[in-house]
């Protein structure tokens, strides 16, 4: 089976978080890495979007399918392989992409989960 989710995200609403409550809001949807990664960039917002954006996706994928019935923001974590957004969640038995792609205003990401087990 195939699996889809999309999310959409203001890069302004992020940034808001970010002043408001930097710190807990880091530490409640992000990992180390990703907030390392973000951090790095120019405008970490815009990267931090992404990453919501991008999480919500896969959840929403996850959650719909009735795959598994809960999973936290930070279980699924999102890094650069080669420059391409990888999703990496080593328990599932599933192959999960990820797509994400941003403005200065908007961020939105499309994630595909793939059933391991079958050939597709």
């Amino acid at each position: 089976m195939i699996y889809i989710g999309t999310d959409i995200v203001e890069v302004g609403r992020i940034h808001n978080n970010l002043e408001s409550n930097r710190i807990k809001f880091l530490n409640r949807i992000f990992t180390e890495q990703e907030i390392e990664y973000c951090n790095s960039k120019l405008n970490p917002a815009i990267h931090f979007a992404g990453r919501f954006a991008g999480k919500e996706a896969v959840k929403k994928a996850l959650l719909s399918s009735g795959l598994i019935s809960n999973v936290s923001m930070k279980e699924i974590e999102i890094l650069p392989d080669k420059n391409i957004p990888k999703v990496i969640m080593p328990n599932l038995p599933y192959s999960i992409k990820i797509s994400i792609s941003h403005t200065d205003h908007v961020a939105i990401s499309t994630a595909i989960i793939i059933d391991k087990s079958e050939n597709v």
